[in-house]
């Protein structure tokens, strides 16, 4: 009786053992897979979108960004010549700048917005962030 008692101790323990290595296995890849996620949108720059033209990286460099008014007078004299992907992050960066003064024009160029980039855009994760204070 005694030797089938430690028989099944050792198997208890070789057993545990097995399911905390599987555990730390599962949090150091889900930690590795975050750390790479993370890394990935670090580096991600709203300049190295597509769509805008040469000439208007400068000019657009210039506008205040910190001024709804100075982005929205940007975006009525150059928007039309700025293609998506670029032309919807500008625009939802001036989404945020007029919130606080004018949350209706925030929500109408924010559904503007998302109703025309798809799914696959690298613009999308932020529509996402967004979607809930604007919609």
């Amino acid at each position: 009786m005694t030797k089938i008692l430690g028989i099944i101790i050792i198997a208890v323990i070789i057993w545990g053992g097995y399911e905390l290595f599987e555990m730390w296995d599962r949090y150091d890849t889900e930690k590795d897979v975050k750390e790479k996620q993370a890394a990935t949108e670090r580096q991600f720059s709203p300049q190295s979108l597509a769509g805008m033209p040469q000439g208007l990286e400068e000019n657009y460099q210039k506008v205040d960004k910190n001024s709804a008014v100075a982005l929205r007078n940007w975006l009525k004299r150059n928007g039309a010549r700025v293609e998506d992907p670029r032309r919807a992050w500008i625009e939802l960066d001036y989404v945020v700048l007029v919130a606080h003064e004018d949350p209706v024009e925030a929500k109408k160029v924010f559904a503007d917005v998302k109703a025309r980039i798809p799914e696959n855009s690298p613009v999308y994760k932020r529509i996402k962030d967004l979607q809930k204070t604007y919609e």
